[in-house]
């Protein structure tokens, strides 16, 4: 599934206005990126919310949000949902500065070196972070509002 992109299609094309980035609120990556993201200039305003919170449960209902916690995923304003390697490359493309190398990366010669990326992001995560179980207080996705 990684890399995939759905989204419903009605015969026009209608533009991307803003982007939901899920992120895991417990890996320490993964909030450095948040960081990350939330200081780059946006052509695509991008509204990082934990994944698996009440918040992203509220704005997606329909969502397996157990699986929003094992691998990025980004939900466009149009229904679309971008995980894995799309999702990474999505992200860059909402950014002024790096629009020209997400282009890049979602060309046949640039996407082995994006879903590289998204394998040794995987693997930090995998290393770094706990282990969780059902019902397991350390696995509970904190509250950043609070």
């Amino acid at each position: 599934m990684t890399g995939q992109v759905t989204a419903p299609f009605d015969g026009r094309l209608t533009p991307v206005e803003r982007l939901t980035v899920l992120y895991d609120a417990r890996c320490s990556l993964c909030i450095h990126v948040r960081h990350w993201l939330m200081k780059q200039r946006q052509l695509v305003p991008l509204d990082l919310v934990p994944a698996a919170s009440e918040e992203a449960r509220r704005r997606f209902p329909g969502l397996d949000h157990a699986e929003t916690l094992s691998e990025i995923t980004v939900i466009g304003d149009r229904g679309q949902i971008y995980r894995g390697t799309s999702a990474w490359i999505v992200c860059l493309w909402a950014l002024a500065e790096h629009r020209p190398k997400a282009h890049w990366l979602a060309t046949p010669a640039g996407l082995p070196f994006a879903r590289a990326s998204v394998l040794a992001a995987a693997k930090y995560r995998s290393v770094t972070a706990a282990p969780c179980g059902p019902g397991d207080e350390a696995c509970q996705v904190p509250d950043l509002e609070g």
